[in-house]
């Protein structure tokens, strides 16, 4: 495989993940955001700032990315209390601004 152009960032995609969605249309879970880089609670769960983030999951019965903060915020962290979960999943929702839309100022490629 070639080097990317300068300024450009090779991630891997899911051949089943839905194409991104235009900035401000709702979310359908294309993973290219998490995948290029982690939200900043990402960062923290992922002890990295840089390519893809640790919490991100793959879904084969809805075909899409979830936030695993979202979805699993017990099997990402290993917290087993039920407060503890509750918070942190309300921090995710924030965190992502779930439900606002897409911010990801992304265009996405596929290989030739």
């Amino acid at each position: 495989m070639p080097e990317p152009p300068p300024g450009w960032q090779v991630v891997h995609i899911h051949p089943g993940a839905p194409p991104k969605p235009p900035e401000g249309a709702p979310c359908n879970g294309c993973g290219l955001c998490c995948l290029t880089e982690p939200c900043p609670l990402g960062m923290l769960v992922s002890r990295r700032r840089r390519g893809a983030c640790a919490a991100l999951r793959w879904s084969g019965a809805e075909q899409r990315y979830l936030c695993g903060m979202l979805s699993d915020p017990g099997g990402v962290t290993g917290l087993t209390h039920p407060w503890a979960v509750r918070a942190l999943a309300a921090l995710a929702r924030r965190s992502i601004a779930a439900g606002v839309g897409c911010d990801a100022q992304l265009q996405a490629q596929r290989p030739e």
